[in-house]
């Protein structure tokens, strides 16, 4: 499939998406009534463990809004979203638009214009996303419950928009809610999110913190939301820089945020300073319930929207879920950035059974006594990366997505008492398996070829391997010797 529109046009929007997506072929709608709690989580977790199509469920119980699901939910559909053959298409560009981004908080912002002129959000003063303008009734919505455990129903794919107060810097990021009433939801900042961070700052000023959340846009605007960039970087430029064309974004109806002017529905409203309600139990992407406890509280004024919005979610759960993807765009997009601050490394890979925080596999070219080590350690101190519950490093030979082989190294490889390394350190807020919340202990594993100036004096064996040429040469003969394929 070619995953670039034919016009070579980014996506208007998500319905836009939707509509190319029915081209491909790449998307099932249901036309018989569907319950939104818990039957179209079932439904699509079905779809979503079989690698199957995106789901637009056109009928929806007590709602008159469609739901989109598992739209990015296949390598190919998360190529497609983002407009590439393949994502190393963005890796190889990505350096160029960070090299550009650091003048933008230079003086002479003119400097970064040649480069990002393409890229800086337009406002706008007539929008899609503000069609119509209504009282705040989050019962309209046709809004999840997804897991039988889980606290409520939860807006689980929410950009979530916050100002800085100190900077008037905008930040973008993805945090469930979860809907306590028609017009309230937990506003739930990890520890170590920005979101948290800006609503400290509020609280610091004594000021009550708009926020404005926007659901359903393009993919590119929905991936940036998720990407774990510095804090220097705008998500809607960066969103810009994936689409190849500007986010258009508007002020809001009732703040001073502006949000995408294409999104199907806006969110506006406020957290106060030192209100607090119980959030969860929720089915996390652990695979596993992540237990209740206490968050700030958001407080919707108005909600905006198109005139036929569809509103679009994702579920989490065990593994392979839509999520995994969205991660792996990660992994891909940003191993460039991971290069710069340690250039040993060749390619990694988050395996999808660890959830993207609790293993990361990387290749190295080794250079010095105890390097794997030096890698494991550099990786801790990254900001994301510090979540990483298990580092496993192999040599460069040593293909990183090819889980069979690393298994064979790790299983081989290692001495206990000398290659494994613990660590303590902070972990994700969802981790459960530590003993205590937010930090805990970390592993790195050295499966490397060990060196004489390492200590190992024994001799190293080599691998087994055939000569090429009788590779070649059985290659050349295979159809003579008549064996049947499998």
């Amino acid at each position: 499939m070619n995953s670039r529109k034919e016009d070579s046009m980014a996506y208007k929007d998500l319905q836009d998406f939707i509509n190319n997506l029915m081209e491909k072929k790449l998307l099932d709608e249901i036309e018989v009534e569907v319950d939104s709690e818990l039957e179209i989580t079932e439904i699509a977790d079905r779809v979503s463990k079989k690698y199957g199509n995106a789901l637009l469920f056109k009928k929806v119980k007590n709602s008159n809004y469609p739901v989109l699901i598992n739209a990015l939910g296949t390598y190919e559909r998360m190529n497609y979203g983002l407009e590439v053959e393949n994502l190393d298409e963005i890796t190889e560009t990505i350096m160029d638009f960070m090299d550009a981004t650091k003048y933008i908080t230079l003086i002479n912002k003119e400097t970064s214009m040649p480069k990002l002129a393409g890229v800086i959000p337009k406002k706008v003063k007539n929008a899609a996303c503000q069609e119509v303008i209504e009282e705040a009734d989050l019962n309209t919505l046709p809004i999840l419950k997804c897991w039988p455990e889980d606290g409520g129903p939860y807006i689980t794919l929410p950009l979530v928009i916050t100002v800085d107060p100190e900077t008037n810097v905008q930040n973008v990021g993805m945090y469930r809610l979860q809907v306590y009433n028609k017009n309230t939801t937990g506003m739930h900042w990890h520890l170590h999110k920005d979101g948290k961070e800006i609503y400290e700052k509020y609280r610091k000023l004594g000021r009550r913190m708009p926020v404005s959340v926007a659901i359903g846009c393009d993919p590119a605007t929905i991936y940036a939301a998720t990407a774990p960039l510095p804090k220097i970087i705008d998500e809607m430029v960066f969103a810009g820089f994936l689409r190849k064309s500007p986010v258009e974004i508007v002020k809001c109806v009732t703040n001073d945020i502006y949000v995408p002017a294409n999104a199907e529905f806006v969110l506006e409203g406020y957290v106060d300073l030192d209100e607090q309600r119980l959030e969860g139990p929720f089915a996390n992407h652990t695979g596993y319930y992540s237990p209740e406890d206490m968050y700030p509280v958001f407080h919707i004024e108005k909600i905006t929207r198109k005139k036929n919005p569809i509103y679009l979610t994702t579920i989490v759960g065990k593994p392979p879920m839509e999520n995994c993807y969205l991660g792996k765009a990660t992994e891909r997009i940003f191993l460039p950035l991971i290069k710069i601050q340690c250039s040993e490394i060749i390619d990694m890979n988050f395996p999808i059974e660890g959830i993207f925080n609790n293993c990361v596999i990387v290749s190295i070219k080794k250079a010095f006594p105890k390097h794997a080590q030096k890698v494991m350690n550099s990786l801790w101190g990254l900001r994301q990366m510090m979540y990483t519950k298990m580092i496993i490093v192999v040599d460069e030979d040593v293909d990183p997505n090819d889980i069979s082989t690393v298994a064979w190294k790790v299983f081989n490889n290692i001495d206990p008492s000398r290659d494994l390394v613990i660590s303590d350190g902070p972990l994700d807020s969802l981790d459960h398996a530590s003993n205590t919340p937010h930090y805990g202990s970390r592993l790195g594993v050295d499966a490397t070829k060990k060196w004489p100036a390492e200590g190992h004096t024994r001799l190293w064996p080599n691998d087994i391997e055939m000569l090429g040429e009788i590779k070649d040469m059985v290659d050349k003969r295979w159809k003579e010797y008549g064996i049947k394929e499998t």
